[in-house]
């Protein structure tokens, strides 16, 4: 129950933001990106993931890891791509070579912040926003489809 009292929280006040007119002007696909994140971060706590982070960035790096959380004792460094469609190609299939040093470049800075030297890990999180909405903005009434990637890529 507190899961949805949370999402649904959450959910309102994107609603009211929207309302009032102080909601940021962002591209339709960023704002199909950040409700991708959303469902991710909620469909990861449904899994036990304990989120620590969310969107960090470091000004020594480029770039930003979507979330950090910890599945047990395994500190994991989390990429979400959303789409609308499964037409072109998987989503994950987006975190190419370069994105992946870019990841791991940036868990490195932030396991800089961590005391000891925990396992670790980068998991990809595809979001996918099908169906009749698609098209015409991605709505709270679309239900995602998501994919969770454990461990995407060696990172040694």
């Amino acid at each position: 129950m507190p899961r949805r009292l949370t999402k649904v929280t959450l959910q309102a006040l994107d609603w009211l933001i929207m309302r009032t007119g102080r909601a940021e002007v962002r591209a339709e696909h960023q704002q199909t990106g950040r409700r991708g994140e959303e469902a991710a971060y909620f469909h990861l706590r449904q899994l036990g993931y304990v989120v620590v982070a969310r969107n960090f960035r470091s000004p020594r790096r480029r770039g930003e890891i979507d979330m950090v959380a910890w599945n047990g004792d395994v500190l994991c460094f989390v990429e979400v791509k959303t789409r609308t469609t499964r037409d072109v190609k998987p989503a994950h299939v987006a975190v190419d070579r370069e994105k992946q040093r870019e990841l791991i470049g940036m868990a490195r800075e932030y396991l800089h912040h961590v005391r000891g030297n925990p396992p670790w890990r980068v998991d990809i999180v595809s979001v996918y926003f099908e169906g009749p909405n698609t098209g015409q903005g991605v709505t709270s009434a679309t239900k995602p489809q998501i994919e969770l990637f454990k461990n995407a890529f060696p990172v040694s």
